[in-house]
């Protein structure tokens, strides 16, 4: 079975949903999406979304801000494009139908968090990714150019090599053409061929032990984009957000946002002292890769399974006015966020690299473009500054549609695709194999390729990845397709380049720190 749509989708967080609303304007619409249609990263985001709105802040600054937390590694005019637009693309959520808090003057309610130097975080209470998803899954529903379809998952995309052929005037040998989608509420595997293809399928969290991220995000964009021989940068810097809450009966974990920190929390050893003035002036607001290594030191100097975070000093009213999500699940454990100490660890957060792609958003794979976390676009270098991945995902939605609209009307299906034929015929017994191949290889990304790592440790990860990998290949040619195959698969892929990317970077900078590597000045003192 074949669908011929205009511009395919392959996700439905913030950055795909945007997008969707420009393009649909210019013909036919289809986001497939492998869950619910609002189940994404995007939902879970707490902070909110950076954006310039009043003065004393400016682009300067804000553009200053990201560039100190990148660590050296942005890129400086894509860093430019996005603040630059912030306030018109925030400007246009708001319009969508998204609310942020204001103050009693009118004016948006705008918090400070890590690495900024100004409050320009619009939010909406503690759950400003929901409120987004909210408001842009209202606007997509009203619109009959867009079909969602959920309960699809993408197996990989559909691709063409054209060697020594000159495709365009980008020269790339690769062309995308749709891809293999599962339906999983009757088993088939479908061929949707597009015009243009849209990766936003977000990040890859699963692949740690510990992680903030929801069971779906697999890396399965970065993974299939891999696997197509398109171009992946930047994989060894993957952030842990420093302040989860310490709960490890609970998967994923519950994120304590760091606009606590930037509403005046403070992080203190398990004994009640604090400890961020040892490594960098900016104490519990420094960016999150020195605030996640600092936690991580503590509590392996002290053998401590968490540290706390605490607000008992601050207005009681207001702290729980800001953040009635996270006191409410404080409270459920029995936590009483105004009187007790928050017990909380680093979890793996953000994927900052990605599928490399252009100011436009267009990957090394000619009509495949990427946005989102899956992609990289130079704008977080070594380490991302807080609130800034909404930002971006709007940003590049516009860029990317932009561009897509302008190029669609010249491109013409490629009917020449075969429907998928590789169907495999062992029993579902065999999946048991799955779970605890997905254990291992969490296991082995947490303990050797986690905020801290060394050459040695980084070889061990290499070695015990590889058996996985063959054991898995294998498993897949032979076993029939179901979702829990596709992503141990996609996770195992994501992780091979995460330790490769991790291996190749003789230095230590931003998130990515090897102790054979150590770092001579702290740029944040």
């Amino acid at each position: 079975m074949k669908r011929r749509i205009d511009f395919l989708i392959i996700g439905s967080g913030i950055a795909g949903l945007s997008y969707a609303l420009k393009v649909a304007q210019h013909g036919s619409v289809c986001m497939i999406t492998k869950a619910n249609e609002d189940e994404s990263n995007t939902k879970y985001a707490q902070g909110g979304i950076a954006a310039v709105m009043y003065s004393p802040d400016s682009f300067d600054k804000h553009i200053q801000d990201t560039l100190i937390a990148g660590d050296g590694m942005c890129d400086e005019e894509i860093v430019r494009m996005v603040i630059t637009e912030s306030t018109e693309r925030v400007n246009e959520l708001i319009a969508w139908g998204a609310t942020f808090d204001k103050t009693e003057s009118g004016e948006y309610d705008l918090a400070k968090e890590g690495g900024h130097s100004e409050h320009r975080i619009l939010h909406h209470k503690d759950n400003t990714g929901f409120e987004i998803e909210r408001a842009l899954l209202a606007a997509v529903h009203t619109h009959p150019n867009i079909e969602i379809l959920d309960h699809h998952f993408a197996i990989d995309i559909l691709t063409q090599h054209h060697l020594g052929e000159e495709v365009n005037s980008r020269t790339s040998d690769i062309e995308c053409y749709g891809a293999y989608v599962l339906n999983l509420r009757t088993n088939k595997i479908e061929t949707i061929l597009a015009k243009t293809i849209l990766m936003a399928t977000g990040g890859a969290g699963q692949v740690y032990s510990t992680t903030t991220n929801p069971t779906i995000a697999t890396g399965d964009g970065v993974a299939m984009v891999y696997r197509a021989k398109g171009r992946v940068e930047g994989m060894e810097f993957y952030q842990f957000h420093p302040t989860s809450l310490f709960n490890p009966a609970e998967s994923p974990s519950f994120l304590i946002s760091e606009a606590v920190r930037g509403f005046g929390g403070i992080l203190k050893t398990i004994d009640g002292k604090e400890f961020m003035h040892k490594y960098d002036v900016r104490k519990s607001l420094a960016p999150r890769d020195i605030v996640a290594r600092a936690i991580d030191n503590e509590m392996k100097t002290r053998g401590d399974d968490y540290v706390y975070l605490d607000c008992r000093h601050l207005d009681k009213n207001e702290l729980i006015k800001h953040f009635p999500n996270i006191n409410e699940k404080c409270l459920s454990l029995g936590i009483d966020i105004s009187k007790d100490l928050i017990p909380v660890v680093p979890a793996a957060h953000y994927m900052c690299g990605g599928i490399k792609v252009d100011n436009k958003g267009r990957s090394s794979i000619n009509r495949l473009f990427a946005i989102g976390e899956c992609s990289s676009t130079g704008l977080h270098g070594a380490n991302r500054l807080a609130s800034n991945s909404l930002l971006e995902a709007v940003v590049y939605s516009h860029q990317a549609a932009m561009e897509a609209i302008e190029k669609s009307n010249s491109i013409r299906f490629c009917e020449s695709i075969p429907d998928w034929d590789a169907e495999g015929t062992a029993h579902p017994e065999e999946m048991v194999l799955l779970t605890q191949s997905l254990r291992e290889v969490q296991a082995i990304m947490t303990n050797y390729v986690g905020i801290v790592r060394s050459d040695i440790r980084l070889q061990r990860a290499f070695d015990r990845l590889e058996i996985l990998y063959k054991e898995n290949e294998a498993l897949y040619l032979k076993t029939i397709i179901s979702p829990k195959l596709c992503e141990l698969r996609n996770i195992i892929n994501v992780a091979y380049i995460i330790i490769k990317h991790a291996r190749a970077r003789k230095e230590s900078r931003g998130l990515h720190y090897n102790v054979n590597y150590p770092k001579t000045t702290n740029y944040g003192s």
